[in-house]
Order: C-alpha cells, then structure tokens, then sequence
C-alpha cells in the first residue's frame, strides 16, 4: 500500500490532537464540591480568619483551590454586582438592589451565616470612664452627643461605619463628633495619641486575629457596652468577649455572611457548607468570634 506525504502528516496532527485532549481531560480538575478552583470576596475584616479555614479546607481536599480578593466593601460589591465574582463574605445580607444581575439571570443566591462578630469600641488608657451606652454612642452619630465624646473609624466606606449609619437610623455623618481615617491601625493609633476619642473597631483586632497585630493595642483600653433599655444586654455593660457574642448580650453584634451565586453544586457550594460543620465552626471558635452553632458535646464517665 503506497502511503503518500499528505497521509502522514494527517494522521501525526490527528495523534497530537488527540494525545493533547487525552493531557487536558487528565489534568484538569473537575468542579466539584470538593475540587476545582473558587474565588470570593472578602470584607477585609474577615480576610485572616477566611485564610484559616482555606488552609484546613486545602489540607482535607488538597483538589480544591479557594482565591481570596479582600478589600472595603466599597471595593468589593461592584464586582460582585457584575457578576465578575459570584462569592462574597460580607457582615450584612444582600440589599434588594445589589442582587439585579442574578435576577436576570435567573440564579438563586444562597446567603449562610457562619460566624457572629462584634464592633469594640477603645479609648485610650488615660481616659477615666471605661464604659459607654448605645444611646451615647447614636447620640454622637446623630449629631447630638452631649458628653464631649467623638467617634473615629477605619474610613468612609467600611463595613463598620456602615453599621453605625445604619443602626443610628441616619442618612449621612453629622459635621462634628465622627471621624474617618484610612485603616483600622491608624484608628488604635489615634485613639492611643489622643484623649476624647472613641474608635471603633472589629473584635479580632483585640484578640490580635490579624495578619500583624498593632503593637499600640496596650495603650488603649476596650469599652463596655450597656445596650438600650428592654433590649438584650441593656441590663448591665457588657465587653466583647467571645461568651457574650454567643449569648448576644454584647451590643455591637453583627453576622458575618457567605453569599453564594454561582449557581452550581461545584466548590463554592461545597465550602460554604464546609464553613457551617463542625470543623469549620471549631476554626471559628478557636478565633475568638461566636460560631453559627456550637457544637454539642458529650461525655462518658467512668467509676
């Protein structure tokens, strides 16, 4: 049989096609709930303790590959708004408006709570009072404080300020009494220079569950919160101790949220499920924040 030039160079092109499909349908990963690639935005409040249970979510699932893009949330919610990241960790449930593209879409959104976090308010150590009420604390955001206090935050577009401005029922900052700088180590530094100022800050900065924990933390002092009255925690001041997170009687509480859109049963389904067990609510506990759900624990007793 003759076998012409044209015919070989057919059938070698044929084989390296097929020999490179046989290579990408062995080496790629499929998306599952426990391998493939993921990425979420993360309130940068939360990045440290997010990184905590990657690393032991990689360690049982060494497959699976979690991304992580962490910023204010001014600088994550329009990328998730697009559609360009489909995971966000965010302190608060979605507004009506920030969820439009997956409407669209027809894509359901799953919104999880894993942890319970908490605002501590700081004053430096010279100050003499070591307590503060909500009522005092909306009184500076409305404009109205008549303590001489004044309120210093990370900056204008945080998650916490954002809060407050929420919980005070305020539409904007009042012009004196509230104060915005850039990063929550310029908020201790502040407070650690100067008297009269209360900062607000998240409760892992004080339990130093950061990437660098801030070495002025000793020169201020936390705050116990008394809340409103009839509500819980309004019947004594409460710190923000991990315990009172747990049985909510600190004031300054707040959810700490996995929103899933993807729209699949694939890796980010299987880690958001992952955060809710009892391995990673343990990861949460060890951090010092409140778990969704403590686990139960039994005991067996001899004689």
């Amino acid at each position: 049989m003759r076998i012409t030039l044209s015919l070989v160079l057919t059938l070698f092109f044929a084989f390296a096609i097929l020999s490179c499909k046989r290579k990408t349908d062995k080496d790629t990963v499929s998306d599952t709930r426990t391998s493939g690639k993921t990425t979420i935005l993360v309130d940068e409040t939360y990045a440290r303790i997010l990184d905590d249970q990657i690393e032991v979510f990689k360690s049982d699932y060494p497959s699976a590959t979690v991304n992580t893009i962490a910023g204010n949330e001014n600088e994550i919610m329009p990328r998730f708004r697009k559609g360009e990241v489909k995971m966000l960790v965010l302190s608060r449930m979605l507004k009506p408006t920030e969820d439009q593209y997956y409407k669209q879409k027809q894509i359901r959104i799953h919104t999880d709570r894993f942890a319970i976090d908490g605002l501590a308010l700081i004053a430096n150590n010279a100050e003499v009072d070591s307590t503060i009420t909500v009522q005092e604390a909306y009184d500076i955001m409305r404009g109205d404080a008549k303590n001489g206090k004044k309120l210093v935050f990370d900056n204008a577009y945080s998650s916490t300020i954002r809060y407050f401005i929420d919980s005070a029922g305020i539409k904007e900052l009042p012009k004196v009494g509230v104060y915005t700088l850039k990063t929550t180590d310029d908020v201790i530094k502040y407070v650690a220079d100067n008297k009269g100022y209360v900062g607000v800050i998240g409760v892992n900065w004080l339990l130093k569950n950061v990437k660098k924990a801030n070495p002025l933390l000793s020169q201020v002092k936390t705050l116990a919160v008394k809340n409103l009255p009839n509500k819980k925690g309004g019947d004594a001041f409460y710190r923000p101790t991990q315990e009172n997170l747990i049985n909510g009687k600190y004031p300054f509480l707040r959810n700490v949220y996995i929103i899933n859109a993807e729209g699949t049963n694939g890796l980010g389904t299987g880690f958001a499920t992952w955060l809710a067990s009892p391995r990673g609510q343990l990861i949460v506990l060890k951090s010092g924040l409140g778990p969704h759900k403590v686990a139960d624990r039994e005991f067996n007793f001899k004689n």
